[in-house]
């Protein structure tokens, strides 16, 4: 038996008056969470992460199930089937992700067969994430996050909590942090260790780092992590498009879907490579298994955005969802000479006056760059993915156009 028990996946669900906006809502950020605690999982081998990988996964499920019940509630006519034709597939593509998660996590609780060195080969960019439990007796129970101050103190982001079997997934300033909250901490790890220890009252035990026994495993875990942002770019562009009906977003996440797949290919036939020169081929195993479910989740967010490109219009349930927001991902190409030319980045923000933030770049001769993990320049003939305001994307295309 794994960690994680008590599986109540089949469980009844009885239909219950829901807004399918907030669902769907939910599920983004839900598969959000997802592709980022698996894939830690893996990477700093860890079971207790995976474990509530399992428990969001089963969260998904529900979700899922109510969306269809709401959308099935909602159908009055064939112009209501076909517009909501669109939204049924960004359902059933959100719950492949969460499988694909699930498929990831089991790599770590199933011991399916991973390197030991995988954590010391980890880039130094790459901050830890680790699970804590609050205890009564924390200095942080009770209190806001506001209150704490945790990020600017520390460096330390609470970048999830469970309370029970609810999930608070965007945990803000105003969120109140209880006793026996699951916390999910990200943050460098020198600061980690004090924050764990602050919230649960026990001590922080680093897992023991071996040393690498594969050649060029560094290689491999840096490929990792580009395909874990390159997909959970993918996701967050696919849902954009969807909701802002951006079909250059859309065509974007088909580009990301080509990406991912090529990495795919030379990271299997790296494994393979590998295999043949270690002493037990088995621990590459996981290897295989996280590169087939990178590419299903890559071609669940293509199936997302699948109705933009398809010239279908946007249902108003989506369109309610964009009315509550007034941030925005953007797409634009930069012309050479242009504003943004030549321009520098650092941790997203160009050194312009434009308050938007740059996510990612795509370079025809170098493929995809996250910004996040390096500064980078902007150069012409650069596509950029952005965020910010409406109105600060208006000034930011022209910026990269004159």
């Amino acid at each position: 038996m794994t960690p994680f028990e008590g599986d109540t996946s089949s469980a009844p669900i009885e239909y219950e008056p829901v807004s399918v906006k907030d669902v769907l809502v939910e599920m983004k950020d839900t598969a959000e969470l997802l592709i980022d605690l698996s894939y830690s999982a893996v990477l700093f081998s860890n079971e207790a992460i995976a474990a509530e990988v399992l428990r969001l996964e089963e969260r998904m499920d529900v979700l899922e199930m109510r969306a269809r019940m709401g959308l099935m509630m909602a159908v009055r006519s064939p112009e209501d089937a076909e517009q909501l034709a669109p939204v049924l597939g960004i359902v059933s593509a959100a719950d492949d992700i969460s499988d694909a998660a699930g498929d990831i996590a089991k790599v770590v609780l199933e011991e399916i067969g991973l390197p030991e060195a995988m954590r010391a080969a980890l880039p130094d960019a790459v901050e830890t994430l680790v699970r804590s439990v609050v205890d009564e007796t924390s200095a942080y129970a009770g209190r806001t996050l506001e209150e704490i101050d945790l990020e600017s103190e520390t460096g330390v982001r609470v970048i999830a909590l469970r309370r029970g079997d609810e999930w608070l997934l965007n945990p803000g300033p105003t969120t109140r942090i209880v006793a026996d909250d699951v916390a999910l901490l990200r943050g460098p790890e020198a600061a980690i260790e004090e924050v764990f220890e602050s919230a649960t009252g026990a001590a922080y035990e680093p897992p023991a780092v071996a040393s690498p026994d594969i050649e060029d495993l560094e290689r491999a875990v840096d490929t990792i992590v580009h395909m874990k942002n390159l997909s959970e770019l993918a996701v967050d562009l696919a849902y954009s498009a969807v909701l802002f009906d951006n079909e250059a977003l859309a065509e974007e996440v088909q580009n990301l879907e080509i990406e991912v797949d090529a990495l795919k290919s030379r990271f299997e036939a790296w494994t393979l490579r590998a295999a043949a020169d270690a002493e037990d081929p088995v621990v590459l195993r996981g290897l295989i298994h996280l590169g087939s479910a990178t590419e299903v989740i890559s071609d669940a967010a293509v199936g997302i955005s699948e109705g933009v490109l398809r010239n279908i219009d946007v249902h108003p349930v989506v369109q309610m969802a964009v009315e509550e927001s007034d941030e925005i991902i953007t797409r634009v190409v930069v012309g050479e000479g242009s504003g943004l030319d030549g321009t520098a980045v650092s941790a997203g923000v160009p050194d312009t006056e434009s308050t938007m933030s740059i996510i990612a770049i795509r370079r025809p001769s170098e493929g995809w760059i996250i910004v996040g993990d390096a500064d980078a320049e902007v150069r012409g003939g650069d596509v950029l993915i952005a965020k910010g305001t409406r109105t600060a994307a208006d000034a930011f295309e022209e910026l990269a156009l004159s």
